[in-house]
């Protein structure tokens, strides 16, 4: 599972003479990059330690951060937010304070929990973050009328924009749609117009007819799909059995076990008014771009109003917060 994001940096006489943050996983954390990087290590005892999370107190890729700054000679310690991992919260703050370092609590609470929101619905949900995205028209529709077998996507908002959710795609760990998605929209749902790694590529085909051609299964991800089909196989990805009936939960349970933190809900209408019904999810990114189709297919909607609204590029971007 990937580190929570951690920031952290040392003060002494009201300047920064330290500082660290999250790298991959096994390397220094944030703690201990913030004091390795302090060159005058007789400054630290007279230092301030600010970190966003809770340092650790138990052995794992790396040795506990509470010992490093407890030998390190830092005796004032302030953090953002208490870690919800099991394993830590609130031992690494006890742990300090047992050793009779001065710790306080809270400093920038809120925005220290939104910067981790993901490692936080994990750690406390047992789920995946989930983010519902979908683009409308002015009209909001979500696709135009399709003919007998008309296959393709249907665009809605500009190139800049599709920029901006490839983007997106690269910055969570999982992108799932649905069943008519996967075979009218024949989507790769990979990163080609941004930089990054690839999701891990999530499809719902519960009586097993997705066709072997399809880009899903081009090998390009790892791709997974569930299916109440026990004699399903596909090229180039996993099949999981699952009960139909309790869908949401027992997609949310796996994903959990794989420790995948964050999951993009790409569609189509069906799916993410199944999330969006249920209540299951945490952010909503709605696009809005200028094309009317006039009839066609009807986009969800969020049951209030968005936290804000931006423009991209001529297209509009809501976002909306289930909290």
């Amino acid at each position: 599972m990937p580190n929570p994001s951690v920031g952290a940096i040392i003060v002494y006489q009201d300047s920064i003479i330290g500082s660290g943050h999250t790298q991959s996983f096994g390397l220094a954390h944030a703690e201990a990059q913030a004091i390795q990087s302090v060159q005058d290590k007789r400054h630290l005892s007279g230092s301030k330690l600010y970190v966003s999370l809770e340092p650790c107190s138990h052995y794992g890729k790396t040795p506990p951060c509470t010992e490093l700054i407890i030998d390190s000679g830092i005796r004032h310690v302030i953090v953002g937010c208490v870690d919800p991992n099991p394993s830590v919260n609130g031992a690494g703050i006890q742990h300090l304070r047992d050793n009779g370092l001065t710790v306080e609590v809270g400093t920038l609470k809120e925005e220290c929990e939104m910067l981790n929101k993901r490692f936080f619905t994990f750690q406390k949900k047992k789920r995946p973050y989930i983010i519902l995205k979908w683009a409308q028209s002015q009209d909001g529709y979500m696709d135009r009328d399709r003919g007998k077998n008309e296959k393709g996507i249907n665009w809605i908002t500009n190139e800049r924009t599709k920029e901006l959710t490839h983007s997106w795609r690269a910055a969570e760990m999982a992108l799932l749609v649905g069943f008519k998605t996967a075979m009218n929209d024949n989507p790769k749902l990979t990163v080609r117009a941004a930089s990054g790694e690839h999701p891990t590529r999530i499809v719902i085909d519960k009586k097993g007819e997705l066709a072997d051609d399809l880009e899903l299964f081009n090998g390009e991800a790892p791709t997974i799909v569930f299916t109440e089909n026990p004699s399903t196989t596909y090229r180039n990805a996993q099949a999981c059995i699952i009960d139909f009936k309790r869908l949401l939960n027992e997609i949310n349970s796996f994903l959990y076990a794989k420790g995948i933190l964050s999951l993009i809900v790409e569609g189509g209408a069906k799916t993410l008014s199944l999330y969006l019904d249920s209540n299951i999810w945490d952010e909503s990114r709605v696009l809005t771009g200028n094309a009317t189709f006039g009839t066609g297919l009807n986009a969800p909607r969020v049951p209030f109003e968005p936290t804000h609204n931006e423009d991209h590029f001529g297209d509009k971007i809501s976002y909306y917060y289930n909290v």
